[in-house]
């Protein structure tokens, strides 16, 4: 389940100033669910009037955001947020009538354009070349009722450029990094500053920092939601996903941003987990395996059944070859403003693009070829062995100190490769940190996917 204790520090403010629950003080009175699909009733309904519940975010900023940094700067937010929240109302009258968000904050990366909001996308650049249409998976949370709370820091372009952002779990004085490139969107749902936040995934940009972060966050299958609107960083590569407390969260928010989704899929069956056993299951820390075998025993002991499978042996070369085409294509959706702006721009961006223009465009095409080739190869192992969802760490090990790096996405790279859906859960702690398991579907299955991570969440 979700982690919601808070520790007293993280970054620079003063240690003991800040409040170590999810829940401000001042705000003690109110009730707010955890949960997106119960606060969104709560708030449709007026159970939780909208006016009550913004007092409560602003009070959670005044009481984490100094230290977390999971925002972008924003000196009137909620001022704003209360006359948004006002057209609101007047829009929508009739509690009955009221979509499905109503009232819901909302984090926005700050990769996704969105109408009064400048994109800076973690950069240096001028915000007036960075410019573009607002992205439909916004729009579409918006038209369901949510409120733009704001966007929420980015690494550099959606690489390895790091923000500010400190991950909530921290401990006292020892800064540790929430991941990327989707920082501030997975803090924002740790420190309780929103409730549902949008974020990137090209490697492993939104299940490793849901899992260092102890949040669930979901990448869908590829181009299951739209990416328009939204600054490349790989588009062969790029995948739409979100962040919530818990798996309805999220399930609840795919079903707004999906092109189709159905809401009535049910698990048929005994679930059926698979082991990617060999090289690729190896790039995790003894104590992170050590770990998930035990979280793994934990669904054999509730009747799940396991079956360890022999994959990915030719990782090393997977791996590279996504990495390869991150680079070519970024080296692509960059060359006009690289050409003009390559001062601005973060080192490790730099490396990245200049790799990236060394490659020529028939490398970058035979490279491209093994994404549907791994997803046939995956799907066909599925259906030989009878897996409904591959399981791992989701991540190598729990979040490293230090905010120089956002750690290493290995761990994420084959689903995303292969455009599958994936999955984070929380199944507890290393060290005092969290730590996820990560759930990977069949191509397409998502709905199946949430389904399955439902039961397993009641499990870990």
């Amino acid at each position: 389940m979700p982690l919601h204790r808070l520790p007293e520090y993280c970054g620079s403010g003063a240690a003991g100033s800040r409040t170590t629950t999810g829940r401000s003080p001042s705000a003690a009175s109110v009730n707010i669910p955890a949960s997106l699909p119960a606060l969104a009733h709560s708030l449709r309904s007026g159970a939780l009037p909208l006016p009550a519940y913004i007092a409560h975010l602003a009070a959670q900023f005044a009481a984490r955001e100094a230290d977390v940094h999971a925002f972008m700067p924003e000196p009137a937010r909620f001022e704003r947020l209360r006359q948004d929240a006002r057209e609101l109302e007047a829009r929508h009258p009739n509690p009955a009538a009221r979509p499905a968000l109503f009232g819901v904050a909302l984090g926005v990366k700050d990769i996704f354009h969105v109408d009064g909001f400048a994109t800076t996308g973690g950069s240096r650049l001028p915000l007036e070349v960075l410019r573009g249409a607002e992205a439909p998976s916004v729009m579409r949370l918006k038209q369901a009722g949510a409120l733009m709370l704001g966007k929420t820091v980015s690494t550099e372009f959606a690489y390895f450029g790091p923000g500010a952002t400190c991950n909530p779990h921290s401990p006292a004085g020892q800064p540790h990094t929430p991941g990327g490139s989707s920082s501030g969107s997975a803090a924002a749902v740790a420190a309780g500053l929103a409730p549902l936040t949008l974020g990137t995934q090209t490697i492993g940009s939104i299940v490793r920092p849901a899992a260092y972060c102890g949040v669930v966050g979901f990448k869908p299958s590829y181009d299951r939601v739209p990416r328009a609107g939204v600054i490349a960083l790989a588009p062969s590569l790029d995948h739409v996903g979100v962040f919530a407390a818990d798996v309805a969260g999220v399930q609840l928010a795919a079903g707004l941003l999906a092109n189709s989704w159905n809401t009535t899929t049910a698990v048929a069956h005994k679930t059926v987990f698979g082991i990617p056993e060999g090289p690729y299951l190896e790039r995790a820390t003894p104590e992170m395996l050590a770990h998930f075998r035990a979280t793994a025993q934990k669904l054999a002991a509730a009747g799940c059944v396991l079956k360890s499978v022999n994959l990915l042996q030719d990782f090393a070369a997977l791996r590279e070859r996504h990495y390869l085409i991150t680079a070519a294509e970024a080296a692509r959706v960059h060359a006009g403003w690289f050409a003009q702006y390559r001062d601005l721009y973060h080192f490790k961006t730099v490396e990245l693009l200049e790799r990236g223009a060394t490659i020529s465009d028939a490398q970058l095409s035979q490279a491209l070829r093994s994404c549907p080739a791994l997803r046939t190869e995956l799907t066909q192992v599925m259906e030989r062995e009878h897996i409904d969802v591959w399981i791992s760490p989701a991540a190598q090990g729990p979040a490293p100190a230090g905010l120089e790096s956002t750690g290493d996405p290995v761990m994420n790279l084959p689903w995303t490769h292969a455009g599958m859906p994936a999955v984070s859960l929380p199944s507890g702690t290393i060290a005092g940190l969290p730590v996820g398991l990560q759930l990977a579907g069949g191509w397409q299955a998502d709905e199946l996917l949430l389904a399955r991570a439902l039961m397993v969440e009641q499990i870990i």
